[in-house]
């Protein structure tokens, strides 16, 4: 299946969707979260899923009243973080879109709960803020973004709802015939209101009209028009059905990112590139219902070596990655040969390789990414050992990248470090973080 997905016009985008569902939202990390959310633990399930909460529940009676602080807390309760991180935008690079507020509950219309992603240059283990958006109060904090919201499709996040993903999603009838596809597109294409060329790959089209509708009652709004925004250059207006309207596109409702797009994991499951079992459990609940739990497969700890015309061993021994096959007089006597610049064993050579690039960088970096730092020190322990001491090199380069991440990320959240120190900086959108420069990003579809 994999190899057929190589060949067909969808692999580009399904391969990158693929790599973030196996880096971005680790088991140990849902497992953590998934126990103490159902132990009633709504912050320690934040702090497994690296979301910071910036609010306070023993003020939310005194400023909000009881009844919608009792509210708050029960959504609080509920909220699956791992779920939410799991189902947050992405851009094409697999990493959460970048200064991002996101609805998720409208409490009334000047108070959301909502969640936030830092900007690209202040991001450090992909992390996520959890508040309360006040519009009476929120004194230069970023709105909420009209299209990308969750407030609609509280299964993206909130526990309770999840089984809501199977009819949300469309899983019951999607995908229908090539021809019946084709013919759901073709009706939605006479209502384009810019003729850019767009991705149609991934489209949920046949969930529009039914979201649009959610959306005109949620905003009491049911003789409206709804905007589907594909990219940049290309859109669709969805006319409302209970009377005509003259309104113009750009006062249009806006249909949620969430509802314009098939969930990539119904995509990866019809294509054969994922397993149920190595979906989120909430979400292969409701895609694959009744699919067995995943096998986790024991990684082979032994390597073996071509060594002065024999195959040598090496592996794990007393926590540090050593020869096997080398009594310790020879290695002492090989280091001390290395050292006058000699040339070392094979065996030698490969635990030197191995702890300065090792043949999982790319696992671990896109762990790192990700933000997933005790899964690639985990890695590097499987691959150095526990006591292993790192050496000058890509692998040290990309944990100290890390560590300086953190250092920033800090320095963002307790408000140290501006972005625009001064109104004409503003204007040029310079940074003042030496880091990194704010690039334009794409979503991934």
């Amino acid at each position: 299946m994999l190899m057929r997905s190589l060949v067909d016009g969808h692999h580009p985008r399904l391969l990158a969707w693929h790599h973030v569902r196996q880096y971005a939202v680790p088991p140990s990390m849902i497992k953590t979260a998934t126990a103490r959310r159902q132990g009633g633990d709504w912050a320690g399930a934040c702090a497994a899923a690296r979301v910071d909460p910036d609010l306070n529940t023993r003020f939310l009676d005194d400023r909000h009243g009881r009844a919608l602080a009792d509210e708050i807390r029960t959504d609080l309760l509920h909220l699956a973080p791992d779920l939410l991180r799991w189902h947050l935008p992405r851009i094409r690079t697999g990493l959460l879109r970048p200064g991002l507020t996101l609805s998720l509950v409208r409490y009334s219309p000047r108070l959301h709960l909502v969640a936030r992603t830092a900007p690209a240059w202040a991001d450090a283990d992909q992390r996520i803020t959890l508040a309360l958006w006040d519009s009476s109060a929120a004194v230069g904090a970023s709105r909420p973004h009209r299209r990308f919201r969750l407030d609609l499709h509280r299964h993206l996040w909130d526990a309770r709802h999840a089984a809501e993903l199977r009819e949300r999603s469309g899983a019951a009838t999607w995908p229908a015939t090539e021809g019946d596809k084709a013919d759901t597109w073709a009706a939605t294409k006479g209502d384009k209101a810019d003729t850019g060329a767009g991705d149609e790959d991934g489209c949920a089209a046949h969930r529009w009209e039914a979201e649009a509708d959610l959306l005109r009652q949620a905003e009491g709004r049911p003789s409206d028009p709804v905007l589907v925004r594909l990219d940049a250059r290309t859109t669709h207006l969805l006319p409302a059905r209970t009377a005509p309207s003259t309104t113009a596109a750009g006062k249009a409702l806006v249909l949620p990112d969430a509802a314009t797009w098939i969930p990539p994991d119904l995509e990866l499951l019809h294509a054969g590139l994922i397993e149920p079992g190595q979906l989120h459990p909430l979400v292969a609940a409701a895609l694959a219902p009744g699919a067995p739990p995943p096998t986790a497969p024991r990684p082979d700890q032994l390597r073996l070596v071509d060594c002065r015309g024999d195959r040598h061993r090496i592996a794990l021994r007393d926590g540090v990655l050593s020869a096997l096959d080398h009594d310790p007089v020879e290695l002492l006597r090989e280091e001390i040969l290395v050292a006058f610049g000699g040339t070392p064993l094979p065996c030698l050579q490969a635990i030197d390789r191995a702890a300065r690039r090792p043949e999982t960088l790319v696992d671990i970096r896109a762990r790192l990414d990700h933000g997933d730092l005790s899964g690639a020190l985990a890695a590097v322990a499987e691959l150095l050992g526990p006591d292993a001491v790192l050496r000058d090199g890509p692998l040290r380069d990309e944990l100290a990248r890390v560590e300086q991440r953190h250092v920033t990320y800090q320095q963002y959240r307790a408000g140290l470090i501006c972005p625009f120190p001064d109104k004409h900086a503003r204007r040029r959108k310079i940074p003042t973080s030496p880091s990194k420069t704010p690039t334009k990003t794409k979503v991934i579809r």
